[in-house]
């Protein structure tokens, strides 16, 4: 689906068809069929360069490989290219927040309006809305929290990490959780 696709409200035909392609699934369960020994056979929709026109795959197989097409809650998958495209120069010219590289910066004594106000969200609200992690509420106790500060520089992370692991150490008792992996590596790993 691309910008320049559009159907206005009286086009029936046109809004049923986009709605069609829309909500297509992933796979065509025409294509799509069970063998004998209960595996799933999926046809191609054009052969492999060996002339392969069917793929059997064991009915586990085959879900883990459909799940693997189902994004997570909250990520956003869509790719913009052309002017929709993070870099173009002419994205500010099209989009409602007015940001792209070809964007002039605001004079500091303008104000924003409204609308420029609403578009831009803080870090703490992207990470609510992307990943579901609220970061402004207290998961002990459900109460109000606000951010003193962003520390982004590696030494001091550091610093402060190997500060709570000797503490811990020391006294006894664990300050931080487990050392874990990074939820993709869980996944994949």
């Amino acid at each position: 689906l691309h910008a320049g696709v559009a159907a206005r409200a009286d086009e029936r035909k046109k809004l049923e068809r986009l709605c069609r392609y829309i909500s297509r699934p992933a796979v065509s369960e025409k294509r799509l069929s069970l063998t004998r020994g209960g595996n799933v056979r999926y046809q191609l929709k054009t052969p492999y360069r060996d002339g392969t026109t069917h793929v059997i795959f064991e009915p586990l197989d085959f879900i883990e490989r459909l799940a693997a097409l189902v994004q997570k809650p909250r990520v956003n998958l869509t790719r913009f290219h052309g002017v929709f495209a993070p870099n173009s120069r002419h994205r500010a010219l099209v989009t409602p927040a007015k940001r792209g590289r070809g964007n002039k910066v605001r004079v500091a004594d303008e104000p924003a309006t409204p609308a420029q106000r609403r578009a831009s969200m803080t870090w703490a609200q992207r990470l609510k809305r992307v990943f579901n992690i609220d970061i402004e509420t207290c998961s002990g106790c459900g109460g109000a929290m606000k951010v003193i500060a962003c520390i982004e520089d590696p030494i001091v992370i550091k610093q402060i990490l190997d500060h709570l692991k000797h503490k811990a150490e020391t006294s006894g008792t664990r300050a931080l959780p487990e050392s874990r992996a990074p939820p993709a590596e869980l996944l994949l790993g």
